[in-house]
C-alpha cells in the first residue's frame, strides 16, 4: 500500500520532503495510465498553488492532494455528477460544506473524479467518461493485462482509484448504498461510511435524501479518522481498550450468502486471525436482515427520491442518460405516496429491532462485498449483459446497503493476501457508533494486513 497522509505529513515536518514535491508526484500519477478515466477534470494549478502557500506545511493536511467526486460543488466548477446532462449548468458559486472544510484544513484539490452517473450503481461503470480500472495490486502480473482489468466499484469509482494509485491521499465521495465501501473493498483501501447526520450534504447533487452520506476513502485507518474529523468538525476520542475487550458479532443471515471462493477464504482467514489475537466473536442470527428484500419491494428510497429530483430532466433528456441509470431512476415513477410513507415507517421499526438485537455488541463483522470485482469487459453496455450487470450490482451492494438502511456506520478494511484480488472486511454498527467502529478498526488493520504484507508471487 502507498505511503499514507500522516506519514507524508511527518516527512514534510522533518524536512525530508516538501509539499511542492509531493504535489508533483501526485500529479504525475494522476496523469499516468494507472489513473486513466479516474479524473473528469484535473486541477493541477490549484494543487500547485496550495502546495506553494506560505506555512501550508503547518496546516492539518499540509497541502496534500485530495480528490473530489464530481457531484460536489467546488466554486467555479461545474458539478456534472458523472453525466453529460448537467455539463452545461453554470459553475458553482460556493464550495460544498465538505469541500470547504477540507480546503480550510489545507487540502490541495487535485481534481474532480469520475463516478457512476448520478451515483446510481455499485459497479463503477460510466459510458460518458470511460470506466477506470480497479487498482487491484495485480497490474504487474498476467492477470492485470488490459483485457482483464476489473471494475473499480461505485459509485465513487474515480475517487477510489485516485487514492489506491497514489494520486490523492483522501478521496471525497458519497455513500448511499455502499458507494464508498464497495470501491474501497475492490481497490484494497480503507473506506468509512459515517452516520449520515455527522456530515452535511449541502452542495452535493443528491441521489437519496434519506440515505446519502458524505464521507471519504484513504490508505489507512488513521488517515480515515483524520478525514472524518475534518468532515464532521469533531474529534474522535482515543481509546485504550485491547481487542479482547470488544464484543464482536458475525451474522449468520444474509451477509455470508453467495460468497465466492476468494472472499470465503479471506473472510474465514480474517476471523481466525482476529480470534487468535484475542477477539471475542459470536455468531448471531440477525434475522432482520432477511426482511430487507420484502421491505424494499416497491423500489426503496433511492428510485423514488432520485425520480423526484430528475423527473423534469429525464422527461426531456432521457436519451442522454446512461440507460442503466435511467432504468433505475424511472422505477421511482411508479411508487405511490402511501407506499413511500409505509416504507419510512417500516424502516424506523426495523432499525429499532436491529438495534435491540445488537445491544451489547461493539460491532458486527461481515464481508464488505460477497464477490471480488468482475472484469470490465463482462459489465460492458448491451442488452444481453444487462441482466448480469444488475445481478452483480445487487450482490456488490447487498451487505453495505443494509448498513445504510440501518442509518448506521461502517468501515471497509483490506483483508486479502498477496496475489489475490482485493477483498474488504466491514466492521459496522447502528447510528452514532462511529467512534467505536473507528477505534476498533485501528486494532483490526495491522492484523488484517499481515497476509497482504507477506511477499508472494502474483497468481490469478
Amino acid at each position: 500500500m502507498k505511503t499514507d497522509l500522516i506519514a507524508t505529513r511527518q516527512a514534510i515536518a522533518q524536512g525530508l520532503t516538501h509539499p511542492q514535491a509531493v504535489a508533483e508526484a501526485s500529479l504525475a500519477v494522476a496523469q499516468s495510465k494507472a489513473c486513466e478515466h479516474a479524473f473528469i477534470q484535473l486541477t493541477s494549478e490549484a494543487l500547485r498553488d496550495t502546495a506553494q502557500q506560505p506555512h501550508v506545511n503547518q496546516q492539518t493536511l499540509a497541502g496534500l492532494a485530495v480528490s473530489i467526486k464530481d457531484l460536489f460543488d467546488v466554486q467555479g466548477q461545474i458539478s456534472a455528477a458523472g453525466s453529460v446532462v448537467l455539463q452545461n449548468q453554470p459553475p458553482a458559486l460556493h464550495d460544498a460544506v465538505a469541500v470547504s472544510r477540507l480546503r480550510a484544513a489545507g487540502a490541495g484539490l487535485i481534481g474532480r473524479t469520475n463516478m457512476v452517473e448520478f451515483a446510481f450503481s455499485g459497479v463503477g461503470t460510466n459510458p460518458h467518461y470511460g470506466t477506470p480500472a480497479a487498482w487491484d495490486g495485480l497490474h504487474d502480473c498476467a492477470v492485470g493485462a488490459s483485457d482483464q482489468t476489473h471494475v473499480p466499484g461505485g459509485s465513487s469509482s474515480g475517487a477510489a482509484v485516485s487514492v489506491a494509485t497514489g494520486a490523492a491521499f483522501i478521496g471525497l465521495g458519497s455513500d448511499t448504498g455502499g458507494s464508498i465501501r464497495v470501491p474501497a473493498a475492490l481497490n484494497g483501501i480503507v473506506g468509512f461510511k459515517n452516520t449520515a447526520r455527522r456530515v452535511p450534504t449541502a452542495g452535493a447533487v443528491p441521489l437519496s435524501t434519506t440515505l446519502d452520506t458524505v464521507c471519504a476513502m484513504t490508505r489507512s485507518v488513521r488517515d480515515t479518522i483524520l478525514a472524518h474529523e475534518i468532515l464532521s468538525a469533531r474529534q474522535v476520542p482515543k481509546a485504550h481498550r485491547p481487542l479482547s475487550d470488544y464484543r464482536l458479532a458475525v451474522s449468520r443471515s444474509l451477509m455470508q450468502e453467495g460468497m465466492d471462493p476468494t472472499v470465503t477464504r479471506a473472510f474465514e482467514r480474517s476471523l481466525n486471525t482476529l480470534r487468535a489475537a484475542g477477539a471475542h466473536i459470536d455468531e448471531i442470527d440477525l434475522r432482520e436482515l432477511n426482511e430487507l428484500t420484502a421491505m424494499m419491494s416497491t423500489g426503496g428510497f433511492s428510485p423514488a427520491e432520485s425520480y423526484a429530483w430528475h423527473r423534469q430532466r429525464i422527461a426531456q433528456d432521457v436519451e442522454r442518460y446512461d440507460p442503466r441509470v435511467a432504468q433505475r431512476i424511472l422505477r421511482g415513477r411508479d411508487m405511490k405516496a402511501h407506499e413511500y410513507m409505509d416504507l419510512l415507517q417500516a424502516r424506523q421499526h426495523w432499525i429499532g429491532r436491529v438495534e435491540s438485537t445488537l445491544l451489547g455488541y461493539d460491532a458486527v463483522l461481515s464481508p464488505t462485498c460477497p464477490i471480488v470485482a468482475p472484469r470490465i469487459s463482462d459489465m460492458a453496455p448491451g442488452e444481453q449483459r444487462d441482466a448480469e450487470f444488475f445481478r452483480t450490482n445487487a450482490l456488490l451492494l447487498r451487505n453495505t446497503s443494509a448498513v445504510n438502511t440501518l442509518d448506521g456506520c461502517g468501515i471497509s478494511l483490506p483483508c486479502h493476501a498477496q496475489g489475490e484480488l482485493p477483498v474488504g472486511l466491514m466492521a459496522w454498527h447502528a447510528a452514532m457508533h462511529d467512534d467505536t467502529v473507528l477505534q476498533l478498526a485501528l486494532l483490526l488493520e495491522p492484523l488484517l494486513m499481515e497476509p497482504l504484507n507477506q511477499a508472494s508471487t502474483c497468481k490469478p
